[in-house]
């Protein structure tokens, strides 16, 4: 088939337009409403951060930011919906970086790739995980969990929130590294691990701060560690377990995501925008509530992030010699 010269140059022209209409959208974004998905029931850390957010960049930017749940899957229902959206930004999502890293280790075909399917566009915040003890157990710090775990191999279990969760992998790592032997229990949830160890069901927990604190503050529970490279801002006389064991770090990281191929200008739009939000004080003080740290990092900084998580969950599933199914 052949084309005249004057449907040759009017195919240019469209193109040309087509180009230019969706560099000035880009440029304008957003101009329409903005789908934040959260591969979880609403009430959970990774949903309470994106509500934070996104009622800030629907103030900011003057367009609706609305979060839509998509639980199921281990996270899959969630990545699916964004791998099927327009690479416009018009759909993002907001999740936590161990459910990104653990799916290749539980699933023998798994329905997203991390490193290829998403593209990082802020890390907001790190979510340490506390361990806690049932007040009734006879330690008062880590060193005491340490030497009774050493002395009692297999007597002690922590409960977790199901087996390739963060809180099983932290436990597995921190059992390997320590060189003592704290029986795993799984439990569908923390919605079950914590009242587990409240009643004495299990020695501890890793959980968060939600999760732990009215325990910990009515006398039913005893914090003796976080799961970071550091002490957080929030707790500063709790330890991090990378001070008994150099490395150590399975907080993880809060990020934001889109499609790949979404235009760079509103990637750094966006990114610029959640990284004031995330330093305004009044979402500080939310954040720190919901036991988030505030970050707010460049996207090579999300994505190197993301990248170190990966590794450590990785490395994580093969000391509890986790099998893909």
């Amino acid at each position: 088939m052949q084309f005249s010269r004057r449907s040759l140059l009017a195919a240019i022209a469209m193109a040309s337009c087509l180009i230019a209409f969706h560099s000035s959208r880009a440029q304008g974004y957003p101009v329409q409403p903005v789908r934040v998905l959260v591969p979880y029931v609403p009430g959970g850390l990774p949903d309470t951060v994106a509500r934070i957010v996104a009622q800030k960049l629907t103030e900011s930017l003057g367009q609706s930011f609305l979060v839509d749940n998509k639980p199921g899957a281990g996270g899959a229902v969630a990545a699916l919906t964004l791998a099927h959206a327009p690479a416009d930004g018009y759909t993002l999502m907001v999740t936590d970086g161990s459910m990104l890293a653990i799916q290749k280790f539980v699933n023998a075909k798994p329905v997203f790739d991390a490193e290829k399917d998403f593209a990082p566009v802020s890390l907001i915040g790190i979510a340490p995980l506390y361990l806690a003890v049932n007040a009734n157990l006879k330690v008062n710090n880590l060193d005491d969990l340490i030497a009774l775990a050493r002395a009692k191999p297999g007597m002690l279990s922590y409960g977790s929130s199901g087996i390739g969760s963060v809180h099983h992998l932290t436990a597995e790592a921190m059992n390997a590294a320590l060189g003592v032997n704290i029986r795993h229990i799984p439990y569908r949830g923390s919605g079950q691990s914590v009242p587990a160890m409240i009643g004495g069901q299990v020695d501890m927990i890793f959980a968060s701060p939600p999760a732990l604190m009215g325990f910990v503050l009515n006398g039913r529970a005893k914090l003796m560690a976080i799961n970071a490279a550091r002490r957080s801002p929030q707790t500063p006389t709790i330890p991090a377990l990378a001070e008994k064991i150099p490395g150590f770090d399975f907080a993880f990281n809060v990020v934001m995501l889109a499609k790949p191929g979404i235009p760079a200008s509103v990637v750094a739009k966006i990114n610029a925008e959640v990284t004031k939000i995330v330093k305004m004080p009044e979402v500080v003080e939310q954040l720190q509530k919901a036991g988030v740290d505030p970050v707010g990092a460049s996207v090579q900084q999300t994505e190197t992030a993301l990248h170190l998580e990966s590794k450590r969950i990785g490395d994580a599933a093969r000391l509890a010699n986790l099998k893909p199914e």
